[in-house]
Order: structure tokens, then C-alpha cells, then sequence
């Protein structure tokens, strides 16, 4: 792999790659006991054949785009992803600590940084474990088989009678002289690639993975110590704000520059280009109060845009493409027709709604571009920018810097694309951007509104024999490429970009097909370009169809007379998925439901081949405030593989938490004429109150099986499990998102 480091960045890894000193790709090394690990001996190394390179080694295959050896002996490793409060720091460094027999502290992680390490694309759909932390897993171990051939050669012995420990190799035909990772391979480079066979070291002799190794960096943000995007500071950098237009269709009129200059104080340049328009300030609250006193003094048309709220599921399907059949065939045997059951449900638009509002800071050195960005995704963000801004690729470099975590594509992008701008516009200062609350709610590429009405029959059996799903989506991923127009701010330039692609549509159908043994079935999809923007937001479609589908099956469950948790049972056929549906019926099996409660079920296989999650929820509900209570939560996940215990089951309790909000409260209100749902008054996600007692997660380890993430299968089962719940509390059928009892 070819990349080139940004001039201005005197890296050691730079001075590496100039002067031919090897670089090895190496992720997490693991700790090892204090006597050294024989290579051959005390470890029987497994030797496994692979059909293809796993995850993102399929890319970048080379060994020394992963990791390089240090001169203090350490190593450090590379990765494209980002953290985004998952945790994907640790699994790395767990994963390539057992392949390198090596101590935990002496492995150094790095990051998503432009021209560094490799490009991973975006860091979305639960994948950063199988395919980064597997890449790295696999270049550690074909760099350590690389290494103890290396030493072989030099020492002059077997490779069998040589031994790994903590950055040294020794022999002990040679008295047990040690040689150092780094003495080796002074004034050489491993050029090989990973291969298709190779050695793992065998689970039976793991130290590290499997096991709850503590994040880190969270003792620095309990302590709130400077970590994140915000608290980012450089000598003589410039806070900018920028004044966005009313609403998608807006244009600016008139800006009275004079009136707003005579009034404002610590304005240091203004900049428009259009119906960009920005300020410069150096410090904080000049930024502040000026963008608001910029207001007063700019004239922008307000075009009448939306629909009404009240008629936003209707408006949805009046502007749908024509139907199209995404899964099944196109005519399906409809048994049972007279019997059929059908059901109708909603969910309306959401937003990630990230604690930290979006934040970005760049500067232009004359030469390349810097960026420092809590993007989930910069390489893709880097061709945007490029063609925005009509640079090469290589003239503009990306740092990764943690933000507030969030799933799916927030406007973080956008604010690095505001920074880019005015950079270019001031070369050499350091331009912060900050966006507000009421500009990320009203700017934000929301999780698309969604309708899905299901229809299904029963045998005499019970069991079902028909099942047809039609969705109404918007895209779920209009992520930063090429197209420059994914970035917000290249929409408002004199000459704009257009959107060329409508994204990724069938996530809008994720999920929409059951996990169940259905012999006949079909899904088909009604795509439409709705009134809002959108993009993708944890599990994409994934949280509204398993909404609707979990809820049918609870219908269907009563009309064959059947228990949820046996209805489910017997219509699935993956002894995995079974354990976690007979994983939570253990779980509650002693819950005592007292007047006014419910407990209800749900199920979920995310993506239909990723990680399995089953789900149980206890509410209670007080009937005369229409007040839902969540007094206890259970899970039951299989990931496959576990690396970190205490990992996983943060990420389940995370979007647990999170899809309580888009159950119970959360919900994008606008009028015709712009988003109304600016501040956390008009926007109410997920609070203390909402929150359910207690969060029980039983993780079932498949360490036989490829490790899968965790991230998103905790979101979808959520609402439905809810709502099963309310309805065998007080017998109301929740048919539409958020959960108003005296509506639904």
C-alpha cells in the first residue's frame, strides 16, 4: 500500500518508511507470563487455512500497514476505525497481544489518521471487530512467524527451538541470548503480505482475550480531563461560527455587512461564499454573540417546505417510487388468504441527538490541509472535501479526534467541512468551528421516518404459512464520498453540489425479512426521497422492522394460542438464535408480574447473519398519567467470539438506552417552514427516569465461532419488547412511535 505522510509531520513513522527501517503490522500484542512462550513447545500452535484475507486485510494485505516496532521495544498499531465510546481501542490491543506474546503496556494503538494508517472506509454496522481487530489479529500473527524466522536465520538455529517474550527472542542452543524485535530488524522492512496459512495461537493458551481488560481512557473522562475534539487548543487559533440558512431551500437574500461591523465586537474577518456565511473571532464568546448579532442583520428567504406532522405518513406514501420486491419472490403462494392478520405501523424521523454538539478545528499551511475531526469516517471525508475544495487527496490530511460518541452520520463531517473552508480563507491560523444545539437538531441527517404494514396467516397448526412485509423508506446512508455534496456546507457555496446518489436505500430494509422458518414470504420496499435529511443512525431499518415484526409476532402468538417465548421457538431453526430467545425465558423465569405490569419479548439476529439478541422488558404502567414505567431490562446476546466481556455488554446497555429514547419520547417535529425540535425541551431523548432499574446482560461465548460486534443487535428489539410489555400490562397495542397511550 502506497500513502504518503503530510510534509509538515516529522513522525517517527515518516522517518521509518524514508530510510527503510522494517515496519511490521502488528495490532494489540498480548501479555504473556514472565518465563518466555516457546514457539513450538509449550504453545501448539493452530495452523489455519484461509479461502480469503479476513475483514480489511482484503484491502490492505501488507503486514507493515498495520503495525511498526519501536525503538524502545514497543509496537505500535494501526487501524482505520474510530472510537466512538466502543471500546475498539482494547479489543485491538487484546487480539494482537496474543498473537505477539506480548504484555498489554506494550502496545501503543493508533487510530484513523489520514496517510497513516490504513483505509478502513467508515467505522459503522457493528464491524470494527471482525474486520479491523480480525486484520490486525492475523498481521500480528504472520508477523511474528515473519520475525521468528528472521531470528532463525540469523542465530542460526530452528525456529522450534526459539522463544517469544515481550519484544525478544531467544534461543536455547545459544544460552538463552535474547534479541530484540527491533535489533532484528534494523535496516530492513517486511514487505510480505499476510497469508492465506498461517499460525494463531490456539484459544486454550489465551491471556488476554476473553477477558474484561478496563478502557484506558476512562478514568480521564470521569475525571473530565482534556480528551475530546473540544478541548483541542493551539497557539493563535480563531473561533468561527457560521450562520446557516432557514431551511433546506433557503437562500440569503440580503446581509447588511456595515450594520453588523458597526455593532459587533472582536469580528476579525468575515466570510461569505453565497449562502455561506461565517465569522472569525479569537475568542470563544465573540464567536458566540456575534453569530447571534449576525442574525439580526442577514434577510434569508423561508420557503414552505414540509409537510404537516399530521400528515407525514400519508405524504410518505403518496411520493414512494414504484414497489419493488427486495426479498422473496415476486408472486407468492398466499396461503390461508381468509385468514390473514394484518397490522400497520410507524416511526417517525429521529436524530442521534449527541450530547456534544459537532466540532472541528483546520488549518492551511500553504501546502496540505489539517483536519482534526471526530468523523466515523475520514478517509471517505477526505474525497469530499477534495473535490469541495478542488485539492488533491493527498494535500489534506485527517486526524481523528474523539467527540461526543455517537452511531451513524452525524454533522461532525459537516463541521469539518465549515473548518476546511475557512481555513483555506485564512492560511496558517488554526479555525475551531463549533456548531450550536439548535443547528446540529436542525442540520442533522436524521434516521429516516418509517412505515411498515405486515400481513401473515396461520396454519392449523399455528405456525405461520404466509408473510409479507411493505416498508416505506427513505436511504439510510448518505455518508461522505466523492460527491462533495454530502458535506452540508458544499450546498451552500456559489456553486453547489448536488446530491448524484439517493445512498444506500436497502438499509432501509434491514431486517424487514423474519429470522423465522416461513416457507413462504416476501418483502417489498417503497423507497422515497422524504422532506427531511437523512443518513444512517444505529441499525438503520433494523430498529423499525424489528419494531413491527416482533410486535406481529406477538399478535400472531395470541391467534394460535401460544406463549410468546414458544411461538418463537417454533419458528426458528438456529440453534444460536434459540438459546438467546431460551436465554431470556431463564432470566425471567421468577419474575413475579404484579397488577398494572407487563413483561414482553423480542427477538433479533441483526443483519440476519450478524450478532443474535434476545430481549425481555418489565413496565409498569400508570394508567391515569399515561405514564410508562421501565422497571427491569434483560438481554441474552451471542457475538460469537467474545475479546471483551465487559465490552460487549456496555454496547448493550448503551443502545438500550438509547432506543428507550426513540421508543418512548423521541420524535423530529417541524412546521412547513423549518425543524421545530431545536433544544432538549422540544427534543426529549432518553433521560434518568426513562431508564429502567436494572440492565441484566448474559453473554453466551461461542469461542469457536468468528468474533462479531456488538454494537447495534442491543437497538432493534428494543421497542418491540416495550410495547409487548405495555400491551399485557394494560391491553393497548402500540402501533406507533413514540409511545402515547392515550394516541395509540
Amino acid at each position: 500500500m502506497s500513502r504518503r505522510i503530510p510534509t509538515t509531520l516529522n513522525t517517527r513513522r515518516q522517518f521509518l518508511q524514508n530510510t527503510g527501517r522494517l515496519l511490521v503490522a502488528l495490532p494489540f500484542l498480548p501479555a504473556c507470563k514472565n518465563e518466555l512462550t516457546p514457539a513450538s513447545e509449550a504453545i501448539a500452535w493452530e495452523a489455519v487455512v484461509l479461502e480469503k484475507l479476513p475483514g480489511s486485510l482484503r484491502r490492505t494485505p501488507q503486514i507493515n500497514a498495520w503495525l511498526e516496532v519501536l525503538e524502545d521495544g514497543r509496537v505500535r498499531v494501526f487501524s482505520g476505525k474510530v472510537e466512538l465510546g466502543q471500546g475498539i481501542r482494547n479489543a485491538i490491543r487484546q487480539v494482537a497481544a496474543e498473537e505477539l506474546c506480548m504484555d498489554l503496556d506494550r502496545i501503543e494503538v493508533l487510530l484513523a489518521e489520514t496517510g497513516v494508517t490504513p483505509n478502513e472506509g467508515y467505522t459503522a454496522g457493528s464491524g470494527s471487530i471482525q474486520n479491523s481487530a480480525m486484520a490486525v489479529r492475523y498481521a500480528a500473527a504472520a508477523a511474528r512467524e515473519e520475525l521468528l524466522a528472521l531470528a532463525a536465520a540469523q542465530m542460526e538455529v530452528p525456529v522450534a527451538d526459539l522463544r517469544i517474550q515481550n519484544g525478544y527472542i531467544s534461543s536455547k542452543g545459544l544460552g538463552g541470548k535474547d534479541i530484540s524485535f527491533h535489533e532484528l530488524l534494523a535496516g530492513q522492512q517486511i514487505e510480505a503480505e499476510v497469508p492465506l496459512d498461517i499460525r494463531l495461537k490456539p484459544k486454550s493458551a489465551y491471556q488476554f482475550v476473553g477477558k474484561s481488560i478496563p478502557r484506558a481512557d476512562l478514568p480521564n473522562m470521569v475525571q473530565g480531563k482534556p480528551m475530546f475534539i473540544h478541548d483541542l487548543r493551539f497557539p493563535g487559533m480563531l473561533h468561527a461560527r457560521v450562520l446557516r440558512p432557514k431551511n433546506y431551500q433557503s437562500t440569503l437574500l440580503k446581509f447588511d455587512e456595515g450594520g453588523f461591523r458597526s455593532k459587533a465586537k472582536g469580528i476579525l474577518q468575515v466570510v461569505r461564499d453565497s449562502n455561506f456565511l461565517a465569522i472569525l473571532t479569537t475568542t470563544e464568546y465573540e464567536a458566540e454573540t456575534g453569530v447571534k448579532l449576525l442574525d439580526k442583520y442577514t434577510s434569508c428567504s423561508k420557503p414552505a417546505i414540509f409537510p404537516t406532522q399530521e400528515e407525514l405518513p400519508a405524504h410518505l406514501k403518496e411520493i414512494a417510487d414504484s414497489p419493488k420486491v427486495e426479498h422473496g419472490t415476486a408472486d407468492i403462494p398466499k396461503k390461508g388468504a381468509n385468514k390473514t392478520n394484518q397490522a400497520s405501523f410507524f416511526k417517525p424521523y429521529t436524530m442521534h441527538a449527541a450530547l456534544g454538539p459537532a466540532c472541528a478545528i483546520a488549518q492551511y499551511d500553504g501546502e496540505i490541509l489539517h483536519i482534526w475531526s471526530h468523523s466515523q469516517g475520514i478517509y471517505p471525508m477526505r474525497a469530499g472535501l477534495a473535490n469541495m475544495l478542488q485539492l488533491p487527496e493527498e494535500k489534506i490530511h485527517v486526524i481523528s479526534s474523539p467527540g461526543a460518541g455517537c452511531y451513524g452520520h452525524t454533522v461532525a463531517d459537516d463541521a469539518a467541512a465549515d473548518a476546511a473552508i475557512l481555513a483555506m480563507a485564512v492560511p496558517g491560523k488554526h479555525i475551531r468551528v463549533r456548531w450550536s444545539r439548535a443547528d446540529e437538531h436542525r442540520w442533522e441527517p436524521y434516521g429516516s421516518a418509517m412505515l411498515m404494514e405486515l400481513e401473515a396467516s396461520l396454519d392449523a397448526d399455528g405456525k405461520i404459512n404466509y408473510w409479507k412485509s411493505d416498508i416505506w423508506t427513505d436511504s439510510h446512508s448518505t455518508r461522505p464520498n466523492k460527491n462533495a455534496a454530502t458535506l452540508l456546507p458544499a450546498r451552500h457555496l456559489a456553486k453547489p453540489f448536488e446530491m448524484t446518489s439517493r445512498g444506500y436505500l436497502k438499509g432501509g430494509v434491514r431486517n424487514a425479512d423474519p429470522y423465522y422458518s416461513i416457507p413462504s414470504m416476501q418483502v417489498v420496499a417503497h423507497y422515497f426521497d422524504g422532506p427531511l435529511r437523512v443518513s444512517s443512525l444505529r441499525s438503520l431499518g433494523a430498529f423499525a422492522n424489528i419494531f413491527a415484526i416482533e410486535s406481529f409476532m406477538d399478535e400472531l402468538a395470541m391467534k394460535a394460542g401460544s406463549d410468546p417465548i414458544t411461538f418463537r421457538l417454533s419458528h426458528l431453526e438456529d440453534e444460536r438464535a434459540k438459546d438467546v430467545v431460551n436465554g431470556v425465558k431463564d432470566m425471567t423465569k421468577d419474575v413475579q408480574i404484579k397488577d398494572g405490569e407487563g413483561l414482553g419479548y423480542a427477538f433479533c439476529r441483526y443483519k440476519n447473519y450478524a450478532a443474535y439478541c434476545a430481549m425481555a422488558v418489565l413496565v409498569s404502567v400508570d394508567k391515569p398519567n399515561n405514564r410508562i414505567n421501565i422497571q427491569k431490562c434483560w438481554a441474552a446476546v451471542d457475538v460469537g467470539e467474545i475479546i471483551n466481556p465487559d465490552g460487549v455488554k456496555n454496547q448493550v446497555e448503551g443502545a438500550i438506552v438509547q432506543a428507550i429514547g426513540w421508543t418512548l419520547s423521541e420524535a423530529v417535529t417541524f412546521d412547513k417552514y423549518e425543524i421545530t425540535s431545536t433544544d432538549w425541551i422540544s427534543y426529549s431523548s432518553t433521560n434518568f427516569s426513562m431508564s429502567p432499574k436494572t440492565i441484566e446482560v448474559q453473554l453466551i461465548d461461542r469461542a469457536d465461532q468468528p468474533a462479531m460486534g456488538g454494537g447495534e443487535a442491543g437497538t432493534p428489539p428494543v421497542a418491540a419488547a416495550i410495547c409487548n410489555a405495555v400491551f399485557r400490562a394494560c391491553g393497548k397495542r402500540i402501533l406507533k412511535l413514540p409511545v402515547q397511550l392515550n394516541r395509540n
